[in-house]
């Protein structure tokens, strides 16, 4: 299949829009923990979604897995489950800066890390991407992605020293700023080992390929890997949390169980849990979720030679889409022309920046090789 970037950069978007919205529905769920709601949607997100689509949309899912060799498998795993700390901690990051300052913090590293690591230590860096006008222009596209991020990043910080804490904790209950930067800068670093699982995880979508699945959807059973990994390290904390506050009775009981009484007073009463409710809404989270990495292999395969901007397509788009949930959530309520404008600003350079990506890389798909030149003259 013939790279598009600009439909690869479409769906790089979408997967945007879905990782961006994802956490909108757990907003709604009432009267559980964060861990009993967090793994409730990450079965969807890690073991359900994952084995559906690659079953449905890619051939021979377990033969192509039981062919890959040990080191690919263990390689992807391991990567997956240090991405998945990150992944915890990214909802910590959203609970205690809210959406738009804890998407741009986290993903500012994520995208930085996961950008650039992945071609400088397999040297395509300089051997392909320094040696193309094409490759210039990209990386002058992560550029521009890095800038936009840093300066929305400043906009949430203008919005934190601007607003009071009464209007901070109206709109994010537990907001904390100290703590919200310690758990987004660890989030973001270890976030970018996703990409660094999906290379190691390259040869599983040869196979994919191989068994005569269509590029476009090559990268669904490497996603099963990668989930497997981050399923397991949040299936640890949520479950050690679980015992910690005794909360798992959450799952099965349609009740709430009210803390003891203080001394000489009445004892509370048990509250309704909207059970079904609850369920649903993280099943539409954890499924929202998977489809960002849904879309974001099926855009990873139109890159190209250059498929390593995929993963700032990726987080730009996030951004984007967060900062919109946060505007249209009244985060920004309150905020001076100044913190708006910087605001502004970012999101204008991140939409910039996903269109640099797709001139480069097509700049780079359209160029014919020397040896073909020679041919056709």
């Amino acid at each position: 299949m013939n790279a598009n970037p600009f439909l690869g950069v479409f769906f790089h978007w979408l997967g945007g829009l879905a990782a961006g919205s994802f956490y909108a529905p757990y907003r709604a769920v009432k009267k559980w923990s964060f861990e009993t709601f967090w793994l409730a949607g990450g079965f969807f997100s890690w073991i359900i979604a994952p084995w559906f689509f690659a079953s449905i949309l890619s051939r021979d899912v377990r033969d192509v897995l039981s062919q890959a060799s040990w080191r690919t498998l263990v390689w992807t795993y391991v990567f997956g489950a240090m991405w998945g700390l990150g992944g915890l901690t990214f909802g910590l990051s959203v609970r205690y800066l809210g959406m738009s300052l804890g998407f741009a913090v986290a993903l500012g590293y994520c995208a930085a890390v996961g950008t650039l690591v992945p071609p400088i230590y397999d040297g395509t860096f300089t051997s392909v991407i320094l040696q193309t006008l094409g490759g210039w222009v990209t990386l002058a596209g992560v550029v521009v992605c890095l800038g936009g991020i840093a300066i929305a990043g400043f906009a949430g910080m203008s919005k934190e020293r601007e607003m009071p804490d009464e209007q901070k904790k109206a709109s994010i209950q537990e907001f904390n700023f100290r703590k919200g930067i310690l758990v987004a800068t660890f989030s973001g670093i270890l976030s970018a080992c996703f990409s660094f699982a999906f290379a190691a995880g390259a040869p599983i979508g040869e196979l994919t390929r191989a068994h005569g699945t269509d590029a476009l959807w090559a990268g669904l059973p490497v996603l099963i890997v990668i989930l497997l990994g981050g399923f397991t390290t949040n299936f640890i904390w949520c479950a050690a949390l679980l015992i910690k506050n005794k909360t798992a009775y959450q799952y099965v009981s349609a009740t709430t169980r009210p803390a003891a009484p203080e001394q000489g007073g009445a004892q509370p009463a048990a509250e309704p849990v909207p059970m079904l409710r609850n369920y649903l809404l993280c099943a539409l989270a954890g499924t929202t979720w998977y489809m960002q990495f849904f879309f974001y292999q099926m855009g990873m395969s139109q890159m190209g030679e250059f498929h390593f901007s995929s993963w700032t397509l990726h987080m730009a788009s996030i951004i984007i889409f967060s900062s919109l949930w946060g505007i249209a959530l009244k985060e920004w309520k309150g905020c001076s022309a100044h913190t708006r404008r910087l605001l502004s600003a970012g999101l204008a350079l991140l939409i910039v920046s996903t269109i640099v990506i797709g001139c480069g890389t097509y700049l780079k798909e359209t160029k014919k090789p020397p040896a073909t030149e020679a041919v056709t003259r």
